[in-house]
């Protein structure tokens, strides 16, 4: 089933039993627009006597049950323990997810506080006016620390997924072409690594996955950080999304033409940023020396997940420019996404020549 599919189904067969569950009757319910690669059909639910909510309804069928309990049980926890995240609510019956079945085709169901505020692209990347902008690098370290403190005490009822069960050899070879022979080497060399990393809880633990300002809201009033979105979530090691913070960091710089100021840019950044993180946890400086590393594994997830987007739609395999980029930097072993390499040009930022798969 693709997202039309799902759409029309909800759309037509599903909505008003869905509405009734969460006693949403008198709110007025738009569904957002999908962004690429989106695993869901979303909704927002407006009632000017009540908070927003967003109605999210899964479709796909590579997730089970216990994933999305895992996932609904860790907000809850997040919420509760004083994390900054949306929270979930309950159906009329109680539950975190609901499930329906139509069409020999199981729908899970979860609903959501919106968070405070709005996303930074939707005030065309403007901080707070008169506030500088270091609060906002601070603050999503802070954030981040947050997380990742509670996620160390955090003792599941439902487990979700480990960072292994996905990302392995044999799942890389059946996923990524044999024509990108070179890239499959360097990608389980890079795992290889991994494999040999500590996983003690002061390292290992549930992370968010996808942590970008895509997936936040700031209140504008405040600077108060939301996450939402842990689609992604699972057991990992928290560097992970601390090299996702690191790279959040280059759109702000994205087009300086100097190597040397993007350098002294990032490194500024990322030092305020740590200092929000380490306000809430600590990380060992052995843990964040492997933070080139974990740039090259956010690569990979980057990659794969490209990959897996051409087999659920279908589309014939292509390498546009920015994957293109990001499989150079993977195949040449080019560190830190080659922000400080002679690969990258701010003129057009993060693009390399289109290949043939």
């Amino acid at each position: 089933m693709n997202y039309n599919d799902a759409v029309s189904i909800i759309d037509t067969s599903l909505l008003r039993s869905v509405s009734e569950l969460y006693e949403l009757e008198s709110y007025g319910i738009q569904r957002i627009p999908a962004h690429e690669g989106g695993r869901n059909v979303v909704y927002t639910c407006e009632n000017e006597d009540a908070n927003t909510k967003i109605l999210r309804i899964a479709f796909l069928t590579d997730r089970s049950r216990e994933d999305f309990l895992a996932e609904v049980e860790y907000i809850r926890y997040l919420f509760d323990h004083g994390g900054s995240v949306a929270d979930v609510i309950r159906s009329k019956h109680g539950n975190l997810l609901e499930e329906i079945s139509h069409a020999n085709q199981t729908f899970y169901i979860c609903l959501f506080e919106k968070a405070r505020g709005i996303r930074l692209v939707e005030n065309h990347y403007q901080y707070r006016e008169g506030v500088p902008i270091n609060e906002y690098f601070y603050n999503c370290g802070k954030t981040l620390g947050k997380l990742h403190q509670l996620s160390k005490g955090y003792a599941p009822v439902h487990q979700r997924y480990r960072f292994f069960d996905k990302f392995n050899a044999e799942y890389i070879d059946n996923l990524i072409p044999s024509t990108l022979s070179l890239l499959k080497e360097k990608m389980l060399g890079l795992l290889k690594t991994l494999e040999q990393l500590d996983r003690s809880r002061d390292s290992f633990g549930m992370v968010h996955f996808d942590f970008n300002d895509g997936n936040y809201s700031i209140d504008f009033d405040s600077g108060q950080i939301t996450v939402y979105d842990f689609d992604n979530s699972c057991y990992c090691w928290y560097m992970f999304d601390l090299a996702s913070l690191w790279t959040q960091g280059m759109g702000w710089t994205q087009f300086e033409p100097d190597a040397d100021k993007r350098k002294n840019f990032m490194d500024d950044y990322f030092r305020t940023a740590l200092e929000g993180y380490t306000s809430e946890t600590n990380i060992e400086s052995s843990m964040l020396d492997k933070l080139p590393l974990f740039i090259q594994i956010n690569l990979i997830e980057n990659i794969v997940d490209a990959f897996e987007g051409f087999k659920k739609s279908g589309h014939e395999l292509g390498c546009d420019e920015e994957l293109a980029y990001l499989i150079k930097c993977l195949e040449d072993e080019i560190t830190y996404l080659g922000f400080f390499h002679d690969i990258y040009s701010h003129e057009e930022p993060f693009e390399y020549e289109e290949r043939k798969i």
